[in-house]
């Protein structure tokens, strides 16, 4: 399979706004209210913050799972999350249903590292994934990656290609 990477599709991830929008031949064709990081933007290892740029997305994992799958390490566990096991486990950083790994391009600002250390988009684990339906969108509220309803990233998925440009700004 190649990458389509034609810039006539691509996602913008805006912080400000909390969205996540995507265009095709530069028109609109779908917008989602996503959740950023509660540590705000950067790029650095360890930060929990949430990198600009532009970035692609490397690798589709989760096609095949039922919707809200639970991942661990990017491998599902076989749960499917609910209130129940949410209330079993209330610290965890749930990843559900799918998860679109990126990947940064612009050496030392996302891919790499610089002279603070490494911010790495893809060593740093930045994700899109879904998460469960309690947690609120519209507020950055995540370690860094980008969430979105188990739904939007459902349908978002089937839309995507890996290779495709992701570019996250900050307003």
């Amino acid at each position: 399979m190649t990458h389509n990477k034609t810039p006539d599709q691509q996602l913008v991830i805006n912080i400000a706004e909390q969205t996540l929008t995507v265009y095709q031949q530069h028109a609109e064709t779908a917008r989602y209210t996503i959740s950023t990081a509660r540590n705000g933007i950067g790029s650095q290892q360890d930060s929990g913050c949430t990198p600009l740029g532009k970035h692609i997305i490397e690798m589709k994992i989760g096609g095949s799972e039922p919707m809200s799958a639970v991942f661990v390490g990017r491998v599902p566990t076989g749960e499917i999350y609910d209130e129940e096991l949410g209330t079993r486990h209330p610290n965890r950083d749930w990843i559900l249903s799918r998860i679109l790994w990126l990947s940064g391009l612009e050496e030392g600002s996302n891919k790499g590292s610089n002279s603070q250390g490494g911010c790495d988009t893809y060593d740093r684990y930045i994700y899109i994934h879904g998460t469960p339906d309690t947690e609120p969108m519209g507020i950055p509220l995540s370690h860094g990656c980008v969430r979105m309803r188990n739904e939007d990233i459902v349908e978002l998925f089937e839309q995507v290609e890996e290779g495709m440009p992701v570019t996250i700004v900050p307003n």
